[in-house]
């Protein structure tokens, strides 16, 4: 695997580009077959759904896009873990450079998701304290 960059977008593909690597070198058995399919589902899908969540339509509707990443790729290194332990792969070594991306992925989503939510309850709590202001000065005015 390349450095870690930091260009989301790039990283999301490569580590989309890594998984599928690494599921075309599972075994063709009932067992490597699921699994490699189940992978190929989660460890793909965070590269689609940060478009989605480039266009989200609100705070909460980006967070909720968020969430759904860090979902998958939760689910990735449950996945990823099992195949090492099988082991799936000749190489059980092969698993650990995509093990490794995951976890950095998921600190970063959690972390992103962790500001966001303290954006969206700074800014409701600024909206509220705004409508108290406005309401007492309307009082005051009659």
């Amino acid at each position: 695997m390349k450095e870690p960059q930091y260009d989301l977008e790039e990283r999301l593909l490569d580590y989309a580009a890594n998984i599928i690597r690494l599921v075309e070198r599972m075994p063709d058995t009932r067992a490597g077959n699921h699994v490699a399919g189940q992978l190929l589902r989660s460890g793909t899908s965070p590269l689609p759904n940060h478009g989605e969540a480039q266009a989200a339509e609100s705070r909460n509707d980006f967070v909720h896009k968020f969430s759904i990443r860090l979902k998958e790729l939760r689910e990735s290194r449950r996945w990823l873990n099992l195949i090492k332990r099988v082991p799936l792969t000749k190489l059980p070594g092969e698993v650990d450079p995509v093990l490794v991306e995951t976890e950095a992925l998921i600190k970063i989503f959690a972390a992103s998701i962790r500001s966001a939510e303290r954006n969206t309850t700074a800014l409701s709590a600024s909206d509220t304290s705004k409508k108290r202001t406005v309401g007492s000065a309307s009082s005051v005015e009659r």
